[in-house]
């Protein structure tokens, strides 16, 4: 059993994806693509912002072939499907420098990682760009998805391929991880690389701001639903759109 740092946290998710090995691993085994890549960028953003918002990418790497983006986000979002749809996007029409060719030279694969999990639950879910028949058969001619997974809702319907990457994001929230239940050689560096005697002052710093202000948000948020539903108001819809459920509202510190 090792002792190491979450991958809940920004600092920590991209020591460990940023390896240009894990992530080639990562990105052969969710999306079935082999990336011919030297390096791996974080925190990527575009010289010219696409719309009104301009993202950034806590991942990013492109082959001649493939442009692929991986983010992960802890704290609950009602927004999020949105949200990297909106950055999925960006990244398509970043590549269109005129109305001469509509067609970006680059498919684009997003992959988020929620290791909050979400109110539907769900392991895997998908947004598939590609053009359907009537009765649902793809044309197979836009090659652009976005893919997010949720560690926490693993299951036996999991496909083989996401589950140890699956399984070593989740465990790792609990700050320490059985190395030996890991075969993938990409996954063995991902826990050397997330050891926690291996984590520098200045990450540990970063994973400490970063957890009190989630903690902060998190709390306002609680705090509201709990003085809802202490007045006797019907708080599913404020669950929905926050992402908490009812039992984490009704457990809530009224004085946080």
């Amino acid at each position: 059993m090792k002792k190491v740092a979450s991958l809940r946290y920004g600092v920590i998710f991209k020591k460990a994806f940023c390896d240009v090995t894990v992530f080639k691993g990562f990105v052969r085994d969710i999306l079935g693509i082999n990336l011919e890549i030297d390096k791996v960028e974080t925190e990527k953003e575009f010289e010219h912002p696409v719309g009104r918002v301009k993202p950034e990418f806590d991942l990013f790497a492109e082959d001649k072939k493939n442009r692929v983006i991986v983010d992960i986000q802890h704290e609950k979002h009602s927004d999020h499907y949105d949200r990297f749809l909106h950055y999925h996007c960006a990244a398509i029409l970043e590549q269109i420098p005129n109305s001469k060719d509509y067609k970006p030279p680059l498919a684009v694969y997003t992959i988020v990682v929620l290791t909050s999990g979400d109110t539907h639950k769900c392991d895997v879910s998908v947004i598939d760009f590609d053009p359907k028949k009537i009765n649902g058969e793809p044309l197979g001619i836009i090659k652009h998805k976005v893919i997010f997974i949720c560690p926490k809702y693993i299951n036996d319907n999991t496909p083989e391929l996401f589950r140890e990457w699956l399984r070593v994001i989740n465990e790792s929230l609990t700050e320490q991880i059985e190395e030996t239940a890991y075969k993938l050689p990409e996954v063995q560096k991902i826990i050397e690389h997330i050891e926690q005697e291996d984590i520098s002052p200045q990450e540990r710093a970063m994973m400490i701001e970063e957890y009190h202000s989630e903690e902060i948000q998190t709390n306002a948020i609680k705090k509201v639903g709990k003085a809802m539903l202490e007045k006797g108001l019907d708080i599913s819809g404020f669950c929905e759109i926050t992402g908490f459920s009812f039992e984490e509202i009704e457990q809530a510190d009224s004085n946080l």
